[in-house]
Parts: structure tokens; C-alpha cells; sequence
């Protein structure tokens, strides 16, 4: 089949979950036997509209960046340009949507009408803006915050609408789409994401690891990956280390991520009077993020809110450390299905403390015991969370009779 994989982020920019969802995913269809093309906005910094990234081609237009008016026009235009000269060249069978404002430009056009359509959500775009951005003061502030809010909602539901099958990577995704937009469950499709099983894959060596990385060779190490923004819930976790820490002092907290609240923590971290166990590391290249979750004894998903699936929680465990989370979204699917131990009660740093002492305590107490943990961890993950299985899933969705006549919401 010829696949447009149609999205609001670069295959050439892996920064985060919803790029490597797409690299992953767009590689191991490319892999099946597929042409998988890759329509999007054109990265910042980057000046190619058309770049081929293995066995992937993928195509990118211009948008207006300038104020949000402006951004929706270009995208629509620019956007609408481009995928319908994709079209009359490629003639593709099917489009799969991971991003809502690419795909509403693709949905204006008329070409789109009798291909297959559907739509993976890794989460709602508007429950997004919100918990990254806090309404501004004023009237006017609260205006465009509402048209904000708004627009999104209204954009995204509009390509959700217009789509034969809504895939989720969770079914807490598939519960709020019905709740945020009226979607019958009926049309939406749990499909798990996958992980990369040769790259991500257990240390031979994690002392040396460790030392590569100049982690310390000794104690027990913690690692988060996130976006440092709020909804990540590092603030729990920083305080939670301060009360592991009076009873297991050889702890050690590694953050990987950037954002806008990084300064916010590092101040935390100095209040709280931690920082010689918190070691605030930045944006870590992809190249490297392997070798961080080699090195951990117990990786931690502190998540407040909007865990749609979590990448990393699957991409830590592939690498044989056990991964310690908050009962949110798409992690205590995961973590259910694998040892309930591993979630918190809650998303509050007490109950984060408490179950994290526990573990460190029984880890620390039978180091053999950690390894078969590891090893069920892979397991784990090599039974459920391949790109293999996950691409095997929606070729199967693909080949259903559900899609005999491509609906269509005029």
C-alpha cells in the first residue's frame, strides 16, 4: 500500500514521544513492504521541502508562524497546496492523521474524499494547549485563550469526524474522545504503541554505561525523561526524594528534558536542599537516551495529568529497567498488565515517596532479584509492544471490511 502518514511533526526531528511514534511507526510499515510518504509543516531551521530519510520520503510546506490567524491560513493553504500534488503523483490507498492541523488541511480538499482515512490520537490537542498554557490576565487575555481552546477543538473534532477509524494507544485516550467529542466507541481502536526492540535493548555492561555518562558508579540511580512542563508532575517527584532520601540516602535523581519550567525546578531543587542527589541533565539526544535508561535501577513517571500512552515507559522497560508510575492514562495500563508494585496510589509526593521507598528498599536488598525483574521487563515489552505488533494491527484494521465505502461527512 502507499501510506501518507500525515502530521504535525518531522521524522527528521525526533525531540519526543509523538516523533518517535512516527519514525517508529512510518520505519516498520516502510519494512512490511509499504511506500510510506510523510506530510508535514516545515521544521524550524530547516529550508528542504522534500527530504528522503531512509526508506521514508517525506514532504513539507510552509506555514506563517506570526500570529494564530495567520498560522491557520498558511497551514490550510499551504498545506491543501501540497498534499493535493502529492495526490495527483502518489495515489495513495491510505491516510493515517497523527496531528490535527495538517489533517485539517488535508481534509479540505476533495481529493482526500475516497481514500481510506484514519487517525491515530496521542492525545487532544486542545487539553494540550490548556495544560501547557495558563490563560493570560485581562479581558483580552481571556479572550484569546478561549479562542484558543476553541479553534482547536473545533479543528480537531472536524478531522475526527471525517475519518473511517479513530486508532488510540490507550484506552483512557478512547474514554476521553467520547467524553471531549462525542466519539461512539465503536469507532475507535486500541493499538498500542511500539519501541525500536534493537535499539532499545539491555546494557551488557551498565557500570560502564554509567561511567560514559558520568552518572555515579554507586547508589541507586533514578531516572525521568520529560518535557518539563506542568503536567509532568517533576515538582512530586523532587519532593518525594526528600523524604526517600531520609531513610535511603544513597538515592540519585537524573531529569532528562527541557521546558519552560527547568528553571522553576532547579530552584525547587535548591530550596528543598537536594541538589548534590538531582542532577538536572537538558534535552538528551536521541542517540543517547538508550544508554540513560541502561544505566537506571528504576525509572519514574511521576504524570499528573494527559498520559495518553507514555513511549518511554515501554522504551525504559525494553532496555530492562523496571519503570516505577502514577495511576494516569496509557502508564497504569501498562503497568497493570506488568506488576501493580510498580504504580503509586496517587499522583502526590507522599504516595510516590512511599512506593518508591518500598522499591529501592526491595531492589537494594536482593540485587538478583533486580536482574529477573529486568529480564521480565523485556519480556514483557517483546510480548506486547513491538512496531512489529503494532503495524501487523493496523494492516489487519486496514484490510476490514469497515472501509469498503470511505465515509465521508460532507
Amino acid at each position: 500500500m502507499k501510506i501518507l502518514q500525515v502530521a504535525d511533526v518531522s521524522v527528521s526531528r525526533v525531540a519526543g514521544g509523538a516523533e518517535r511514534f512516527l519514525s517508529g511507526q512510518s520505519a516498520a510499515l516502510a519494512q512490511h513492504g509499504h511506500q510510506v510518504f510523510v506530510m508535514t509543516r516545515m521544521p524550524e531551521g530547516c529550508a528542504k521541502y522534500q527530504e528522503q530519510l531512509g526508506l521514508i520520503k517525506e514532504f513539507r510546506y510552509d506555514v506563517n508562524q506570526k500570529n494564530p490567524a495567520a498560522f491557520i491560513f498558511s497551514t490550510i493553504r499551504n498545506g491543501g497546496r501540497l498534499f493535493e500534488s502529492l495526490c495527483k503523483k502518489y495515489c495513495f490507498d491510505v491516510i493515517n492523521f497523527h496531528q490535527p492541523f495538517s489533517a485539517f488541511a488535508v481534509c479540505r480538499s476533495p481529493l482526500c474524499r475516497n481514500i481510506k482515512k484514519i487517525y491515530t490520537c496521542h492525545s487532544l490537542s486542545f487539553e494540550e494547549y490548556v495544560s501547557r498554557n495558563p490563560a493570560s490576565p485581562g479581558p483580552s487575555g481571556r479572550l484569546f485563550y478561549f479562542l484558543n481552546i476553541f479553534g482547536r477543538r473545533y479543528i480537531e473534532r472536524y478531522v475526527l469526524k471525517r475519518v473511517g477509524r479513530i486508532l488510540v494507544l490507550s484506552r483512557y485516550t478512547g474514554e476521553k474522545l467520547e467524553h471531549a467529542h462525542g466519539i461512539s466507541r465503536k469507532k475507535t481502536v486500541v493499538i498500542p504503541g511500539g519501541v525500536d526492540l534493537r535499539r532499545f535493548s539491555p546494557a551488557r555492561d551498565r557500570a560502564a554505561v554509567r561511567r560514559s555518562l558520568d552518572l555515579p558508579a554507586a547508589g541507586f540511580l533514578l531516572l525521568t525523561v520529560r518535557n518539563l512542563v506542568s503536567r509532568m508532575g517533576i515538582e512530586n517527584l523532587l519532593k518525594a526524594v526528600v523524604i526517600v532520601k531520609r531513610k535511603i540516602p544513597e538515592i540519585f535523581l537524573v531529569i532528562g528534558g527541557a521546558g519552560v519550567l527547568r528553571g522553576k525546578l532547579e530552584s525547587l531543587a535548591r530550596e528543598l536542599h537536594i541538589t548534590d542527589c538531582v542532577r538536572f541533565e537538558g534535552f538528551i539526544p536521541e542517540k543517547r537516551l538508550s544508554d540513560y535508561y541502561r544505566a537506571a535501577d528504576l525509572f519514574v513517571l511521576p504524570t499528573r495529568e494527559l498520559e495518553g500512552f507514555g513511549l518511554v515507559t515501554i522504551e525504559a522497560m525494553a532496555c530492562g529497567t523496571p519503570v516505577a508510575g502514577t495511576p494516569v492514562g496509557g502508564t497504569a495500563e501498562i503497568l497493570s498488565g506488568f506488576d501493580k508494585r510498580f504504580l503509586f496510589a496517587d499522583t502526590g509526593a507522599e504516595s510516590i515517596a512511599d512506593r518508591l521507598g518500598e522499591l529501592c528498599r526491595m531492589i537494594m536488598a536482593d540485587p538478583g532479584g533486580w536482574e529477573k525483574i529486568s529480564q521480565r521487563c523485556r519480556r514483557f515489552v517483546e510480548d506486547r509492544y513491538s512496531w512489529d505488533a503494532n503495524v501487523s494491527a493496523l494492516e489487519r484494521l486496514l484490510a476490514g471490511s469497515y472501509f469498503t465505502k470511505p465515509p465521508f461527512l460532507a
